[in-house]
């Protein structure tokens, strides 16, 4: 089957959460493509074997860093995209980073609540303003894409925290596509259902998981690997998509198909 290439060259992309899992194989996607990439998280260790995803790429002779940010914080945002400007400003913004925390409705608690939507809808919202901005100050208008799920249109037992948090990813995604379309900015997002990630373990931020389980698996028959979702990224990013904004792709081996 053809390989598709991208050239990033001369690009800077930031990806949050992109220590492990589908960050990590977005951001060496990025660097292997030419991109400068800014590799954003709480911590740069991965969380399964392997050299930091900064030194991956460098090793693989492309360009990147690290800057420890709690997406959280939208001041932290704001300054990994400051870090950005060393290197020409932010050309593709991933909003990646993200927490999973599940429990029935009538057990979830108010802190909990909180801090999974601090991470996952406030970190997106964060990165998208603070990007936008950076664009259009420079007048460089580039592309944001930021990690949504299947569970942003599914429900799931036990995932109300989880799936209202990613439902409001999709619905950011859409208004920020509508307001700065006449800017030049595409703004999009990626769904992945069940991934071999290890987003459930521990307070960390990353992407989606195999935390899907609502009594069915995907037809494909298996969860896929943070490899074959990253390149859904970069093709969103690219002037291959240069008519598309407000899109949700799913990339969940068929297992929003029924």
């Amino acid at each position: 089957m053809a390989a598709v290439s991208y050239d990033y060259a001369d690009e800077t992309v930031i990806v949050t959460g992109g220590s492990s899992g589908i960050g990590r194989a977005v951001a060496r996607r990025f660097g292997a493509a030419g991109a400068t990439v800014v590799v954003a998280d709480v911590r740069d260790e991965p969380k399964r074997d392997g050299a930091p995803t900064h030194e991956a790429i460098r090793e693989a002779g492309g360009h990147a860093t690290f800057v420890e940010t709690d997406v959280s914080d939208p001041g932290e945002v704001r300054s990994v995209v400051e870090a950005a400007r060393e290197f020409g400003g932010v050309d593709v913004m991933v909003n990646n980073a993200g927490i999973y925390r599940g429990a029935p409705l009538l057990d979830a608690d108010a802190e909990t609540f909180d801090r999974v939507y601090g991470v996952n809808v406030r970190g997106v919202f964060a990165g998208m303003q603070a990007a936008a901005r950076d664009m259009l100050d420079r007048g460089e208008p580039g592309s944001i894409v930021n990690t949504a799920s299947i569970s942003s249109e599914l429900a799931q037992p036990g995932h109300a925290m989880y799936d209202a948090s990613k439902g409001a990813i999709m619905m950011l995604t859409r208004v920020a596509a509508l307001e700065l379309a006449e800017h030049g900015v595409r703004v999009n997002a990626v769904a992945p259902g069940p991934v071999d990630t290890d987003i459930g373990s521990g307070d960390t931020s990353e992407s989606e998981t195999d935390v899907i389980d609502v009594g069915k698996s995907a037809p494909m028959g298996r969860s896929a690997s943070p490899e074959e979702v990253a390149g859904s990224y970069l093709f969103l990013a690219s002037d291959d998509a240069s008519y598309v904004t407000g899109h949700l792709l799913y990339v969940d081996g068929g297992y929003a198909v029924y």
